[in-house]
């Protein structure tokens, strides 16, 4: 973390603190209005998810789901609206995390990992928002820093969700801490990821050649029966759906003006850009060192500054803030909150053009110089009024398809009645034709959960109402197909674009064998290239898995790149697409001092990596063992109740 980084924590001291302990999942308390049952959601105490026989409610998830929300305002501002966080799938992203954690939970407690008191007061005590002179803040003002976030919080609330978060922590260092990688490892892969090279690039790709090639009946009949097991297909299912299609539901919608102004006046602060002042500085820290020492050395840099010295170049000297250092110690467009104290009150009252005189913080002293500031400004009702309206639309829609799937439901006891109900209520009834898991379901789209209920729904009965992108939908099992092999004519256009394209490949290969030598032999690569019709695309120097001119990424190629030296031309390389001639024009080699500075952070980034990938891979184990069950109708209900 930067120097500029930490100056730039929000007042809200818990974000700082998250990040220290790994709080990945702290539950926050929420307004009292998500915590009111409604007519069209569910109640807080509903259950939406069971974890070996320990419930997670709607309560819960909501109170999630709000955490997030927030998160996402913090970084987006007001271009984050209902519609882009259903697109983003986020109450799916907030399942998954409520029911992992809890998973990680049910293994640490099987395992008999516990978090004594003693160890998470140590925890509390090193917080360092709750520090003040090196010592804790003392009990009322640890209660009272709780009670002033946004939203509040209890005590007691975050010290259990703090002693759940040092279990998960506990028994992933229980399954990983044995791990390490020897220095050869890191020797190897250092050097894997970090040289790189400069190429020169011949692609002769199929799609060149498709004009050079003809394909007879005959030949794709002779080409699928070589090739029957790739056109093998999966286990099918073919489903009838009722849709409550929410474009169709929205377009029929109206929202009253007074709406717009209401949602516009409460949520004014979102249409707001607080008072930005744009600033540089040169740190000199005190850590570690006699603060008269400091103070007299930022004393002489100050007065250079003041004699007319450029203020770029003395940040680029003097300055011990890394982050900035090397921008002349530019810390770019900042609000009120993003900085210490000290460092805001008189980067907010100097004027563009003024330089501070040495302003004192925790960090040690500064000098400020302003470079502009920025008026608080707020977006008039006409400039976000169709945003606003959009939104209420969407939220309006999903509390009317809520409201009238929870009717459905009731009404859909069999098969036989999607049609006489659909037919009640003004509604169509589509059948799809068969699919496979992992393809999108016909006259609906990718559905994973709609795909996921059909290949689990039991036969003659109706789902509960779920969610898809386009609306609340309804389905039953019409048709099933085992694995098979199709007919040729089923798919017939597929084959005959896999026999061009093996075609076309092949004469790519053969053009690429062609003028392979004379491209090894020129002294001008890509004056040769253009000599037998070809063109030759640079590249700037890449690292391997960079997307290449024309094929993309291509391990094949990567292989061969890396293996030549400068100056060196390759033999045809096949791809999955056609041929490729490269030239290394450049090699940009780890060198021994790049690899000493750099090794032992890249051990700690490699020895992570494994630990995650073993950790993941033992909690899927772990999670197979454990009865899971998820409530997807309560899901669909609590989902549409959420507003933001």
């Amino acid at each position: 973390m930067t120097m500029l980084d930490r100056m730039r924590r929000h007042k809200g001291w818990l974000k700082w603190s998250l990040g220290l302990v790994v709080l990945a999942f702290i539950v926050f308390y929420i307004p009292d209005f998500l915590q009111t049952q409604t007519t069209l959601g569910a109640a807080p105490t509903e259950v939406i998810a069971e974890v070996n026989g320990q419930e997670l409610t709607a309560g819960e998830f909501q109170r999630r789901y709000a955490t997030q929300v927030q998160a996402y305002r913090t970084a987006y501002g007001a271009n984050i609206n209902a519609q882009m966080l259903k697109q983003l799938g986020i109450e799916q992203q907030i399942l998954q995390q409520m029911v992992d954690e809890q998973a990680a939970l049910a293994e640490a407690q099987r395992q008999g990992i516990k978090v004594s008191d003693e160890e998470l007061a140590q925890q509390i005590f090193a917080i360092p928002g709750l520090q003040e002179n090196g010592k804790f803040v003392g009990e009322a003002t640890y209660e009272r820093i709780l009670q002033s976030q946004n939203p509040p919080m209890t005590k007691s609330e975050f010290e259990e969700n703090l002693r759940r978060n040092m279990m998960i922590d506990k028994l992933r260092a229980a399954l990983t801490d044995w791990m390490a990688v020897s220095d050869a490892e890191i020797d190897r892969e250092f050097t894997l990821r970090n040289e790189k090279v400069k190429l020169q690039v011949v692609a002769l790709t199929a799609d060149k050649f498709r004009g050079q090639v003809t394909v007879t009946d005959a030949d794709v009949s002779t080409y699928f029966d070589a090739h029957k097991a790739e056109y093998r297909k999966g286990e099918q299912r073919k489903v009838k759906m009722l849709l409550l299609d929410r474009d169709q539901i929205k377009a029929k919608m109206t929202v009253p003006p007074a709406d717009i102004q209401r949602t516009y006046n409460d949520n004014i602060t979102q249409y707001q850009t607080p008072e930005q002042v744009r600033a540089s500085h040169i740190l000199l820290k005190t850590e570690g060192k006699t603060e008269a020492d400091v103070r007299k050395q930022a004393e002489e840099v100050l007065k250079q500054v003041k004699a007319g010295g450029d203020f770029a170049e003395l940040a680029k000297k003097y300055s011990e803030d890394d982050g900035s250092k090397v921008n002349g110690g530019d810390l770019d467009y900042f609000t009120r909150g993003r900085m210490v104290p000290e460092f805001e009150t008189a980067a907010f009252t100097l004027q563009p053009g003024q330089v501070s005189d040495l302003v004192k913080s925790q960090f040690g002293f500064h000098i400020i110089k302003v470079v502009d500031k920025k008026p608080a400004t707020t977006r008039s009702i006409e400039e976000v009024k169709p945003q606003i309206e959009d939104q209420l639309k969407f939220e309006l829609t999903d509390r009317q398809i809520a409201t009238r799937a929870v009717d459905l439901a009731t009404k859909l006891t069999t098969p036989a009645d999607l049609d006489s109900v659909a037919k009640a209520a003004g509604l169509q009834v589509v059948e799809s034709g068969f699919f496979a898991r992992e393809d999108p379901v016909p006259g609906l789209g990718a559905s994973p959960q709609v795909t996921t209920a059909a290949f689990e729904l039991k036969d003659n009965t109706v789902s509960a109402p779920i969610q898809s992108p386009r609306g609340t939908v309804f389905i039953t099992v019409t048709g099933k197909r085992d694995p098979y092999v199709p007919m040729l004519d089923e798919v017939k256009d597929r084959v005959r674009e896999d026999a061009i394209r093996v075609r076309a490949t092949e004469l790519s290969r053969q053009r690429a064998r062609e003028i392979a030598a004379a491209l090894k032999a020129a002294k001008d690569f890509a004056g040769a290239a253009k000599a037998q019709g070809l063109e030759s695309k640079d590249t700037e120097l890449v690292a391997r898995s960079a997307a290449l001119p024309d094929i993309g990424v291509s391990p094949e190629v990567d292989k061969v790149a890396f293996s030549l030296p400068a100056g060196g031309v390759s033999d045809p390389i096949s791809t999955n697409d056609g041929t490729v001639i490269i030239r290394v024009a450049e090699r940009d080699e780890v060198t021994p001092e790049e690899l000493k500075q750099g090794k032992e952070a890249f051990r700690e980034q490699l020895l992570n990596e494994r630990r995650n990938l073993f950790y993941s891979a033992y909690m899927t184990k772990a999670k197979e063992k454990m009865n899971i069950q998820i409530n997807n109708e309560v899901v669909t209900r609590v989902s549409t109740q959420i507003g933001v």
